[in-house]
């Protein structure tokens, strides 16, 4: 199963709304970090860290800025890892990683939330945490990574679909008649 594909399988109709939750997030994370990767294999080096203007990140600094914000919102805010993020570099950096490096990095990060997530007592959702400034529950935590990951998981696609005009395949499987149609429920949008 390609990595950007969502396993179902793993969130059941006998567990609590609680850990369907946690393990939803733990997927999502997983689905659209190899959607990132996917993108990353498809770019050059240049087409990487282009910008077309200097108030635009370009697909790298979206990898570098994601990192960093499951590195402090999970591993740190929720995991209780020490907060060594400098989020201003994420966005200053114009080079230096190429494709591999910035999966790898992307890749490990996230398989370090997902080990948090799949490991974190539901009681500890209601625990309130301060990152960045927000006091916020960790459930709060959780949904704001996955909905801000899936936001920018999106500008990389677009950037990538501009570039090199390509049909990434995400969603090729609606595109099937009917009477092709496989069952799906593992690739939710």
């Amino acid at each position: 199963m390609p990595n950007w594909v969502l396993r179902r399988d793993a969130i059941t109709p006998n567990m609590t709304i609680e850990t369907n939750f946690l393990n939803y997030a733990a997927e999502k994370l997983t689905q659209l970090s190899g959607r990132v990767e996917t993108c990353l294999g498809k770019l050059t080096a240049d087409q990487i860290w282009m910008r077309c203007a200097e108030n635009q990140n370009a697909a790298g600094n979206l990898v570098l800025h994601l990192s960093g914000n499951v590195r402090q919102w999970i591993l740190g805010g929720v995991g209780g890892a020490p907060n060594t993020r400098v989020r201003d570099q994420e966005f200053s950096a114009r080079g230096g990683m190429e494709a591999e490096a910035l999966g790898r990095l992307l890749r490990e990060t996230v398989e370090g939330a997902v080990t948090i997530l799949r490991s974190l007592p539901p009681a500890r959702l209601g625990e309130r945490t301060t990152i960045q400034g927000h006091d916020v529950t960790v459930l709060e935590a959780i949904f704001h990574v996955v909905e801000h990951f899936s936001g920018h998981t999106a500008q990389i696609i677009f950037i990538t679909k501009m570039v090199t005009g390509e049909d990434l395949g995400f969603y090729s499987y609606l595109s099937k008649p009917p009477s092709q149609k496989e069952s799906h429920a593992g690739k939710t949008a």
